[in-house]
């Protein structure tokens, strides 16, 4: 009698985030055949963040955190891990809206390229609604980047609660140098990191500079031979540039790379609205809403071309008349 062939299995594909997670899921929760407590011994992520990781809910590197657990399933199950980058559309930011490369977003995006790259420290300032935070996020898309906003009301404590949470660390209960000690240690086994502060001039005070301390200090202890293990990028609005020079000096000359936003030129504004249709009067508002210098910026000029194709749909038409543009602008507060 015939030997029946015998078939060998093709190996286990996973192409997505999603399936990981759920294969992860089942490992860890369905089978239990291991524990996330083993799982975070093998990679170089704790316990919660990979339990986030799981179920969806982790905000911070999701790109460093599927790499390593991608490798770790890959290496238990035999499995082959093969998942694509999630790229958007051709001009298009992975949220809503359209990313522009405008020469700030170039500026911004090479600041934060370059301190990641040589470990260096660096500042951008602008004036609100210049793109610099859109551009710092769409940045913090990248592998082994953590960005952080802050405001008035953050403590020492709270800035650093939120970089542990940013980098997937535990929240330490210990003091503020315990906690700056396993920041650090976390950067320096995991070399190349970017922290990206933004609204950092929220962090200064007439009163302390403490916040920004913390900052420096976490950059210092993480140099070795001159060299750091991780980048640092603080953003804010103008004035934080001269508050750092006059009253950090340790900061300011550590600072070796820097982008001063200055806003759309009109050639710009004309590339950016090329693929709309609109009449006169109505596109010589839309360039004065983004290049005016006491009102304008390109998050007025993006807003209001959201309202306009909101009026625009709902009656059918294309064009952008100076009608639609009232209607559009009566949403606003101008």
């Amino acid at each position: 009698m015939a030997a029946l062939a015998v078939m060998e299995r093709p190996a286990e594909r996973i192409t997505s985030r999603k399936e990981l997670a759920a294969r992860l899921f089942d490992l860890t929760q369905v089978q239990k055949t291991v524990t996330i407590q083993q799982i975070s011994r093998e990679v170089p992520y704790s316990r919660p963040t990979i339990s986030k990781f799981i179920s969806g809910m982790y905000k911070g590197d999701e790109k460093g955190v599927e790499e390593q657990l991608a490798k770790w399933y890959a290496n238990y199950t035999g499995a082959e891990v093969d998942i694509s980058p999630e790229i958007p559309p051709e001009g298009r930011s992975a949220g809503r809206g359209r990313f522009y490369a405008s020469r700030d977003a170039k500026a911004v995006l090479g600041v934060c390229q370059s301190c990641q790259e040589y470990g260096e420290m660096g500042i951008v300032t602008g004036r609100s609604g210049y793109g610099k935070t859109y551009a710092l996020r769409r940045y913090a898309k990248s592998s082994k980047t953590a960005y952080i906003e802050c405001d008035t009301t953050m403590s020492p404590r709270d800035l650093l609660k939120e970089l542990e949470r940013v980098l997937g660390l535990p929240s330490r209960n210990g003091t503020n140098h315990d906690r700056v000690k396993g920041i650090v240690e976390f950067l320096t086994v995991n070399p190349g990191w970017l922290l990206i502060v933004d609204e950092a001039d929220k962090l200064i005070s007439r009163y302390t500079y403490n916040k920004m301390e913390i900052l420096r200090s976490i950059f210092d202890h993480c140099c070795e031979d001159g060299y750091s293990s991780c980048g640092i990028v603080v953003a804010g609005e103008p004035g934080l540039e001269a508050q750092i020079e006059t009253y950090l000096d340790r900061y300011a000359n550590r600072t070796i790379f820097r982008a001063k936003l200055g806003g759309l030129n009109e050639a710009e504004v004309e590339e950016y609205l090329a693929d709309r249709t609109a009449e006169p009067e109505a596109l010589a508002e839309l360039k004065a809403r983004a290049l005016n210098k006491r009102t304008g910026c390109f998050r007025l000029l993006d807003r209001t071309l959201r309202n306009v194709g909101r009026v625009l749909e709902s009656g059918g038409g294309e064009i952008i008349t100076a009608k639609a543009l009232a209607q559009a602008s009566s949403m606003m507060m101008l």
